[in-house]
């Protein structure tokens, strides 16, 4: 029943661009929110290199990383394996201070040695300030 006389039924639209708005928000949201886990399925044994070894004019110091994480410093062993005792024990190696950005290091580590030993040798040569880094690996043949 209409009581007012000569009223029009207004069209009622909903304004959607509210609602595009908010989808877009959640929709950056939980893209941004998301984590991904990716699972390698590779196995991966290294190292090797078709590249033939470069001659080096000055004997470097050897750091040899077997399969268990333990450090050997020119055939010696470092009992601790912390970052701290490894940076003492090369610039002991070392001794003159100035003669640490001059003194090549290669790193020897055995293919099944845990990554976090090789990054850690790298650390602690990165904190004495050696610039010589090489990484020791067999010729395939």
């Amino acid at each position: 029943m209409n009581l007012r006389p000569g009223h029009k039924e207004e069209n009622v639209e909903v304004n959607l661009t509210p609602l595009i708005d908010v989808v877009f928000l959640l929709l950056i949201f939980f893209m941004v929110s998301t984590t991904f886990d990716r699972h390698a399925t590779l196995k991966v044994s290294l190292p090797e290199s078709t590249v033939k070894a470069t001659q080096q004019q000055e004997e470097p110091l050897v750091l040899s990383i077997d399969a268990k994480g333990n450090y050997f410093l020119n055939d010696r062993q470092i009992v601790n394996q912390t970052l701290d005792t490894l940076k003492q024990a090369l610039k002991r190696t070392i001794g003159d201070e100035g003669m640490i950005k001059e003194t090549a290091l290669v790193l020897r580590a055995d293919a099944n040695t845990p990554h976090q030993s090789v990054v850690r040798a790298m650390d602690a040569a990165s904190q004495l300030g050696m610039t010589k880094l090489s990484i020791a690996t067999v010729e395939s043949n």
